[in-house]
């Protein structure tokens, strides 16, 4: 009888032996032994096998995962915990250079950097930021060398660490080039020297950080934690690098911004006169204020131009664009007008003159340029504009008027014609003539901040008693227009008080040019000033009168104008149609002439002697007693 197997039977056992030639039974199924690897051909080592989901599969075969024990388990989570904390930690301190970088880098001026660097590194990344920068600081230019002195910058620097010198280990902190830890013997000791009692607490609780500029070390930053935070890791050393990498950058950008900015500033304001004259007949004051710091140097500019005949030339003018290529501009500009203006040209022609001059600049340069010509004896205003903002007038009652006179084209655009407008002076009005700066803004076009102006002006009358504003005052009522903020533009500003000449202080002759013309001009000069009640002056007068006018006769082909004036001085002119100026010399013992205009000079305050568009005026002014 067969022998059936048990269905108990090892599932490795054979059943039958149906399948072996001798028809015994099967051995056991096992794995047979692996060769050592050396007898495999130097393969790789077989891998176990799995499932082909890289889990391992069970020793048995069914290719089920093995399950982890809670050991393996802790560890692993551990370890995923820890690689999520350590990017998260990455994380955050790439938004926080981010975002430090757009704090520091974003500011022209020395103090904004360094505040932006403190409100970027507190209390995000620590809890007190001390930076000590070397004094003075070095400028842009010249050979590094070693700081000396540090002085705390900041809005609470450190009881009594400034200013600070220089020691050994401080300079081998900063030869070092790179942050250190404060818990190092050489570095603690350094800390105590700069922060004193604020050093704070033990351990890697603070970071020196040098500040190395482009060319020079610009001084130190210092970050401490107090105990309630985390101490600095290695990791940190790499961002306050960064950090002060950025600082530094900053503060070296600010300082050779604010030198460029100073000798900009310094050029435009020694180009702008350093007094105004005191003309016959008019009172003038004047502004100037440049631009934000944030802004580049413009090329606003204004001038007063003395003439003869006791007029003066009124000049306000505003070179496009922001540079030190414009303040240069704005220099030769300026000089321009002067050399045109004592030509004696109509305003309308020295406009021209200006454009013409202006292209041979380059063509890229424009300007705008308003000229008046004020005469107080006729109490007159010639006035041409090319493309300026209009003036203002402000009577004698107070209320502001907007003058409506041509507004032209820039100089430097060519090929255009300038108009004149003549207008009546009132006496005891005030002309306003200001650039752009002062009317407009991102906030207001041109002709809105025109009118804002020309009101408050009204307004500032109408609060005021009869009679007109003390010019002073009108000049800071117009500045406060500007408000508060940064200034994007500088801004000029003339006011020129038209007082005029009463007709009463002021005598008028035409002669004949022959010999006898210096007798004659010599009595009625003694006529006027005995009428002014001038005796005092009488000898002297007739002297100088005689030898101006001797000396006109010698060339004129016309008559010869003479005019006296009684202001404040006394005042002569004589005019001729002969464009030779008299020059002094010093005359010889044996000369017979050539002394006349050595006497003028000796005996006159002040004289001169001026070419114009009809010929030539000499002038002498006299003191009037008592005056």
């Amino acid at each position: 009888m067969t022998q059936h197997p048990s269905a108990h039977a090892d599932p490795g056992s054979a059943a039958d032996g149906a399948g072996r030639p001798d028809g015994s039974a099967a051995a056991p199924l096992s794995p047979a032994p692996l060769p050592p690897h050396g007898e495999r051909g130097g393969g790789p080592p077989l891998a176990p096998a799995g499932r082909g989901d890289g889990m391992p599969s069970r020793p048995d075969g069914t290719g089920s995962p093995q399950r982890r024990g809670p050991v393996t388990r802790v560890r692993a989570a551990g370890a995923h915990a820890a690689r999520t904390s350590a990017a998260r930690a990455r994380a955050d301190r790439l938004r926080f250079l981010d975002a430090a970088t757009r704090r520091i880098t974003r500011s022209m001026e020395l103090d904004e950097t360094l505040r932006e660097l403190t409100a970027a590194a507190v209390p995000a990344y620590a809890d007190r930021a001390h930076v000590f920068l070397r004094h003075p600081l070095p400028l842009a230019d010249g050979a590094p060398d070693a700081p000396t002195v540090l002085r705390a910058h900041g809005t609470a620097p450190p009881d009594g660490a400034l200013p600070m010198a220089v020691t050994r280990r401080l300079a081998g902190l900063l030869r070092g080039r790179r942050p250190v830890f404060g818990d190092g013997p050489a570095t603690a000791a350094v800390l105590a020297d700069m922060l004193g009692p604020a050093a704070g607490p033990a351990g890697r609780r603070s970071i020196v950080a040098p500040l190395l500029g482009r060319e020079h070390a610009m001084g130190v930053l210092v970050l401490t934690r107090g105990a309630h935070r985390p101490a600095f890791t290695d990791d940190d050393l790499f961002v306050v690098s960064q950090l002060a990498t950025l600082a530094a950058l900053g503060i070296d950008k600010a300082v050779r911004y604010g030198h460029e900015a100073s000798v900009a500033d310094a050029l435009q304001r020694a180009m702008l006169p350093q007094s105004l004259p005191e003309p016959t007949g008019v009172r003038l004051a004047s502004r100037y204020l440049p631009a934000s710091r944030t802004a580049q140097v413009g090329g606003d500019w204004y001038d007063a131009i003395p003439l003869p005949g006791s007029r003066v030339a009124l000049v306000i003018g505003d070179v496009m664009g922001h540079s030190v290529t414009s303040a240069a501009i704005m220099g030769q500009l300026r000089t321009i007008v002067q050399t045109l203006a004592g030509l004696d040209l109509p305003p309308a022609e020295i406009l021209h003159h200006l454009d013409e001059q202006a292209e041979r600049l380059g063509g890229q340069h424009m300007a705008t340029c308003l000229y008046v010509l004020y005469d107080p004896v006729q109490q007159r205003m010639l006035l041409a504009n090319a493309g300026h903002p209009p003036p203002l007038l402000v009577h004698p009652d107070g209320t502001a008027e907007i003058m409506k006179i041509p507004t032209g084209v820039p100089i430097g655009v060519g090929g255009c014609a300038f108009e004149a407008t003549e207008m009546a002076a009132p006496a005891g009005a005030t002309l306003m003539l200001y650039t752009d700066g002062l009317v407009e803004s991102r906030g207001s076009d041109l002709q809105t901040g025109v009118e804002q102006l020309a009101a408050r002006l009204d307004g500032h009358a109408t609060a005021r008693p009869a009679g007109p504003p003390p010019l002073e005052a009108l000049c800071d009522e117009a500045l406060r227009t500007l408000g508060h903020g940064d200034r994007h533009d500088d801004v000029a500003l003339l006011a020129a008080r038209l007082e005029g000449v009463e007709p009463e202080t002021v005598t008028y002759w035409y002669l004949a040019p022959h010999p006898r013309t210096a007798g004659q001009a010599r009595r009625l000069a003694r006529r006027a000033l005995r009428r002014w009640g001038l005796d005092d002056l009488l000898e002297t007068t007739e002297l100088l009168v005689s030898e101006v006018v001797g000396n006109a006769v010698r060339f004129a082909t016309r008559p010869i104008s003479l005019r006296i004036l009684r202001t404040d001085v006394l005042r002569c002119e004589v005019g001729d149609d002969s464009p030779l100026v008299p020059r002094m010399r010093h005359a010889q013992l044996s000369d017979e002439g050539g002394r006349g205009l050595w006497l003028v000079d000796q005996l006159a305050d002040r004289w001169g002697a001026t070419r114009v568009s009809t010929g030539k005026v000499v002038w002498f002014e006299l003191e009037v007693p008592g005056e």
